[in-house]
């Protein structure tokens, strides 16, 4: 059931959200024990809110008003996102006992308009990784074949949602961590442009390039979503203040009608997995059988996006990540007297940060230490800017460009791990949105030897509303969101 079909029987009285938190609440006990997406669960918390939510609808429904867009619907929530008295650990030993005293403004907005979270989701840690495989705790798996990782970093969230385990569900995007997982558990993931959502609350890793995005069942949902969430917050600095359109409205019915498209040979490239180029080939069809006219367009800089965003994300880690002292939250390795205290920041960073995070705080120092600034961290500064300049001169030739989400379906449980390269190259096609501050959404378009393949649809800086709309005229045109997992 997506939210927006479950908003319409609690609109009747068709079901109660009691009823529906519970339904899930069951899944999860069937099914998590095996997928394992969840780090904390809230049971008692869920329907103690949809018993609220149950007394809301009777109020709405006797005096004939419309209720709030989520009322009553249950969510999952990435462990990255600041949950008031609910453990936040963002993946990390380091923060295995954080109970955060406020919400995230995301989090705000969605108990605003209704929503019944019923708990945090498995995700690497800091949302650094590409297969969930980092996280402090233990790795998910994909609910089309549990021996495959669900992509990363938010790969509970998108694990549950496939598995419904949950009506939707939010994730962070700073090189892909949306997108990719969604392309690789079949369901539907869109990053914001970067400032359209409030990063209040969430815990950092790379500040500019985070940006809290929906896992959802469907684009309707996407829209609906982000609708939620969209808008100023004069508590976040980087926060834009633009007017917020009514994305669901802007879904349709619209026609393709002469839309231009652009295809870009760079992201179809050698090495990419046959079956993934022709399910993204065979989505651009579609497009073009609705009446977008494509064209070939190029992003000539895309090749330095994977070394430029890990220059530049790991130096932001760097900082960002060094507020985890062992002196004012989560793990404190060791007590001793003042004069220690560089022990014990040492031992309580040794002990509570894992191999992925501690390799990319060491990257990010590097590039920023004297005699390397220059040389690394303002080259690929240097670099962002020309990539963006590519996403600039092509939407001037086009409306939309369309791309593979990731160049493989699922990899399996350990098969990259030790080879944190390999690892990286999972995100080659979703850093340069991150990079340039653009939208991007993946969508369901076909299955390989049955496992999900993802399209990208990428639109100029917040034109989200456009985005959607090319993504729900082809996801009504064909039936891949539909598709289930054994699971």
């Amino acid at each position: 059931m997506t939210a927006h079909e479950a908003y319409r029987l609690l609109q009747k009285g068709e079901i109660s959200s009691v009823e529906l938190t519970r339904a899930v609440l069951d899944r999860i006990d069937t099914v998590d024990a095996r997928l394992k997406a969840f780090l904390t669960l809230i049971p008692e918390q869920a329907l103690e809110r949809a018993r609220a939510a149950d007394a809301l609808w009777a109020e709405h429904r006797r005096a004939g008003t419309s209720a709030p867009g989520l009322l009553g619907i249950p969510m999952a929530i990435k462990d990255e996102i600041c949950t008031q008295g609910v453990l936040t650990t963002a993946g990390s030993k380091i923060l295995y006992n954080f109970v955060p005293p406020y919400n995230a403004e995301v989090m705000e907005r969605l108990h605003a308009a209704g929503a019944v979270l019923i708990g945090k989701t498995n995700n690497d840690e800091f949302a650094m990784g590409s297969s969930t495989e980092n996280s402090a705790f233990f790795p998910t798996c994909n609910p089309w074949d549990l021996t495959r990782v669900p992509g990363g970093s938010s790969g509970g969230s998108a694990a549950a949602l496939a598995a419904d385990e949950t009506i939707f569900a939010l994730g962070t995007d700073t090189g892909g961590s949306v997108r990719q997982p969604a392309a690789l558990c079949g369901v539907v993931g869109l990053r914001p442009s970067y400032g359209r959502v409030s990063r209040y609350g969430v815990i950092a890793f790379a500040s500019s390039l985070d940006q809290v995005g929906p896992i959802t069942k469907d684009v309707q949902d996407a829209a609906l979503i982000l609708g939620t969430l969209a808008g100023h917050d004069p508590k976040e600095a980087t926060s834009v203040d633009l007017p917020v359109p009514d994305y669901v409205a802007a879904l349709g019915p619209v026609t393709l009608q002469g839309l231009r498209v652009g295809v870009p040979k760079e992201y179809f490239i050698e090495g990419m997995q046959k079956g993934v180029e022709d399910a993204v080939r065979a989505a651009i069809r579609v497009l073009e059988s609705l009446g977008a006219i494509t064209q070939e367009v190029s992003l000539p800089h895309t090749d330095y996006s994977l070394p430029a965003y890990y220059l530049l994300a790991p130096a932001e880690a760097s900082a960002n990540l060094a507020r985890y002292d062992g002196v004012k939250y989560g793990l404190r390795a060791k007590e001793g007297p003042t004069d220690e205290m560089w022990a014990v920041m040492r031992e309580t960073r040794g002990e509570g940060f894992g191999a992925e995070v501690k390799r990319r705080i060491m990257l990010g120092t590097y590039a920023l230490s004297a005699g390397y600034y220059d040389a690394y961290y303002l080259k690929a500064q240097k670099v962002r800017t020309l990539i963006k300049r590519d996403f600039d001169q092509a939407f001037k030739q086009v409306d939309v460009i369309v791309a593979p989400t990731t160049p493989s379906v699922a990899f399996k449980i350990g098969e990259k791990v030790d080879d944190p390269l390999q690892m990286y190259l999972a995100d080659v096609f979703t850093l340069a949105q991150s990079l340039a501050g653009i939208p991007a959404i993946s969508i369901p378009c076909g299955l390989v030897d049955g496992l999900p393949v993802g399209v990208q649809i990428m639109g100029q800086a917040f034109d989200e509303a456009r985005v959607l709309q090319v993504a729900h005229a082809y996801e009504q045109a064909t039936d891949w969101h539909t598709r289930r997992p054994p699971l």
